[in-house]
């Protein structure tokens, strides 16, 4: 794909958006809008009880209230691992010592350029959290089987943390099979 031109329309706290004008694979011309994310960090935390940390967090966007995976935008230069272990401990209190990527995933490719990169985290403990002022949330532990279930039943509908338990449960061979 070429990119011929790129107009900017906006410039936020987190976003840009860009209309570009690309001749695309096939040799049509058309013009696409893109919003440019920087990428982000979700983390499923596994503690030694066999429970993952989902944060219950409000969302104005949505609606309201979510059920969700610690996770964060990535910092200029940031690695995404660096991401992960700042938001971990920041919303939810904890740190690890044992980190694992489950891959990442595009959140929405026709239009976003946002890459959300997922860890598994062990060997937790307790560490100091920090929420930002836009942050509205409550730090809920919850069963790994349970979560499972939750992304499988719909209850979860936040996609990073679908994505997240599920990788994580075939990560650790989990079974998915109905009970």
């Amino acid at each position: 794909m070429t990119t011929l031109n790129s107009t900017a329309h906006f410039q936020g706290r987190v976003i840009r958006v860009t209309v570009d004008e690309v001749i695309l694979p096939n040799g049509r011309q058309t013009a696409l809008e893109v919003v440019h994310h920087p990428g982000g960090a979700a983390i499923v935390a596994l503690n030694d009880l066999q429970q993952i940390c989902l944060l219950r967090q409000y969302r104005y966007v949505a609606g309201g209230w979510l059920w969700e995976l610690p996770a964060g935008k990535l910092e200029p230069a940031e690695p995404p691992e660096a991401t992960a272990r700042r938001e971990l401990t920041e919303e939810a209190g904890v740190v690890a010592t044992d980190w694992v990527s489950l891959g990442s995933f595009l959140s929405s490719p026709g239009v976003f350029t946002e890459v959300i990169h997922l860890y598994l985290a062990q060997g937790l403990s307790a560490a100091r959290s920090q929420l930002e002022d836009s942050e509205v949330l409550e730090v809920h532990w919850v069963g790994f089987r349970q979560a499972c279930d939750m992304a499988l039943g719909g209850e979860l509908r936040d996609a990073k943390t679908v994505i997240g338990v599920l990788r994580a449960a075939q990560h650790l061979g989990l079974s998915l099979a109905p009970r």
